[in-house]
C-alpha cells in the first residue's frame, strides 16, 4: 500500500538521463490526471509523490477506469476523468484474497532473484485487478448499507396456509414478497415445491450462495457436485417431495414448474418472477462475499450481498449472460435431468425438461461491471 501526497511541487527541468523510476512517477501522475497511456508507451518523467510507486495492479486498474470514464479519449489527454478521490483510494488499495502480492513496473524496478518479478501492468489478467476493485466495493458497500424497504405489511390472520420451498432464486425473492404483503407462509397446508430445468437450478443454486458467502467458481461447484453424483439438496426436487410426502402424505405436496401455477396455490392473485443475477453479477457477488468476511459478521454479510449489492445491480446484468453448464458436464446434467424426471413421474408430479443452455465465458463482464460501479454506475440504483 502507498501513501500519496495531496499537493505535489513544480517540477525542475530534468537533466540527465531520466530513470525507469522517474518515468514510472510520471506515469503515475498522468493517471492520476486522467490519462489512459499504457506503461509500455510512456516516456516521460515525473517527481515522487510518495515513498513507493504504487503496485501494478492498482495503476493499471486506474488507467482502466480512466479510458472507460463517460467521454473520455484515449491518451494522455484526459477528457471526464475519475474523481480524484477515488484515483487516489485505488492507488492505495490492498489487493487481498489469493493472488500475488502488491507488483512492481517493469523497467522501473530491480529485477531480484527473490519475490514476485516486475510486470508489465497491461498484461495483468483481470483476476488480479478484481482483488482491488472487489476490495474498494466492498468498502463501499460497508458505508451504504442495505437499501432502504418500506415496512412489511402486517400478516393477514387469512392467509393461504403453505411452505414455499425449492429453487433457491426462486423461493426466496418469492417468499420475500409474500412477507411483505402480509400473505407469508403459514404452519400446516401445502408444501410448494418451486422448480426449473435442472441446468437452471443449478446455476440458481450457486448464484444464491454466492450472494451469502464466499464459494468456489461456477466450473469448479458443478465439477465437485458431477464427483459426487448428486445435486446440491434445495434443487433436488424428487428428494424434497420424498421428505415431505413421508411426513405429511402426498395430497398437500405440490412440485411447481411453471410460475405461472404459483398464486392460485400460494393464496394470491398474481406473482411477479424474480430476476436471476447473471454470471458477471454473482461473480461479483462472491468476490466481495470474500471480502466482506473479513470486514462484518456473517449475517451482516448476507445483509449487505442480498439487501445492498442485488438491490443496485445495473439492469444488464440480470436475466442475461445466466451461468451455463460447461461442455464436459453436459452429458452428466442431461441424464441427471432425465433420472429427476422419471422419479417425479413416478411420483405423480411433472417432470424437468431441457437440457444444458449455451451462455458466457466464465467471468465474461466481471471487471466491466466492477469498473462501472466504481465509477458510481450503482449508488444511483435505488
Amino acid at each position: 500500500m502507498s501513501s500519496l501526497g495531496a499537493d505535489s511541487a513544480p517540477q525542475d527541468p530534468w537533466a540527465g538521463a531520466v530513470t525507469g523510476l522517474d518515468r514510472a512517477w510520471g506515469w503515475v501522475r498522468q493517471l492520476l490526471d486522467g490519462g489512459s497511456t499504457e506503461w509500455a508507451q510512456w516516456t516521460r518523467p515525473g517527481a515522487p509523490l510518495g515513498r513507493v510507486v504504487p503496485g501494478a495492479q492498482q495503476l493499471e486498474l486506474l488507467r482502466r477506469l480512466n479510458e472507460t470514464s463517460a467521454g473520455h479519449t484515449p491518451g494522455d489527454t484526459p477528457g471526464h476523468t475519475v474523481p480524484a478521490t477515488l484515483a487516489r483510494r485505488v492507488l492505495e488499495a490492498s489487493a487481498p484474497g489469493r493472488g500475488r502480492p502488491d507488483l512492481e513496473l517493469v523497467g522501473a524496478a530491480r529485477d531480484s532473484r527473490f519475490g514476485a518479478r516486475p510486470v508489465d501492468p497491461s498484461a495483468l489478467d483481470d483476476e488480479e485487478l478484481l482483488r482491488v476493485a472487489g476490495y474498494l466495493l466492498a468498502q463501499d458497500l460497508v458505508a451504504l448499507g442495505p437499501v432502504p424497504r418500506r415496512p412489511d405489511a402486517l400478516p393477514r390472520p387469512w392467509r393461504r396456509r403453505y411452505r414455499l420451498v425449492g429453487d433457491p432464486l426462486l423461493s426466496d425473492p418469492l417468499r420475500r414478497e409474500l412477507v411483505a404483503r402480509g400473505r407469508g407462509p403459514r404452519p400446516g397446508g401445502l408444501i410448494v415445491i418451486v422448480g426449473t430445468d435442472l441446468d437452471r437450478m443449478l446455476a440458481d443454486a450457486w448464484t444464491a450462495r454466492c450472494f451469502d458467502h464466499a464459494i468456489g467458481s461456477w466450473p469448479e461447484w458443478v465439477e465437485t457436485w458431477h464427483q459426487r453424483g448428486q445435486v446440491p439438496p434445495r434443487v433436488d426436487l424428487p428428494r424434497i417431495a420424498r421428505t415431505w410426502t413421508e411426513r405429511r402424505g402426498p395430497g398437500p405436496v405440490h412440485v411447481v414448474t411453471d410460475p405461472a401455477l404459483l398464486p392460485p396455490l400460494l393464496g394470491v392473485r398474481r406473482l411477479q418472477v424474480p430476476p436471476r443475477p447473471g454470471l458477471a453479477a454473482a461473480e461479483l457477488a462472491r468476490r466481495l462475499a470474500a471480502v466482506l468476511g473479513l470486514m462484518v459478521t456473517p449475517a451482516r454479510r448476507t445483509e449487505l450481498l442480498v439487501d445492498g449489492l442485488l438491490p443496485r445491480l445495473p439492469q444488464w446484468t440480470l436475466d442475461a449472460g445466466l451461468p451455463a453448464v460447461p461442455d464436459e458436464h453436459r452429458d452428466w446434467v442431461e441424464r441427471r435431468a432425465r433420472r429427476m424426471a422419471r422419479q417425479l413421474a413416478r411420483a405423480g408430479h411433472p417432470g424437468l425438461a431441457g437440457g444444458p443452455v449455451t451462455g458466457p465465458g466464465v467471468g465474461d463482464g466481471v471487471l466491466s461491471l466492477a469498473m462501472q460501479m466504481l465509477l458510481g454506475g450503482w449508488k444511483e440504483q435505488r
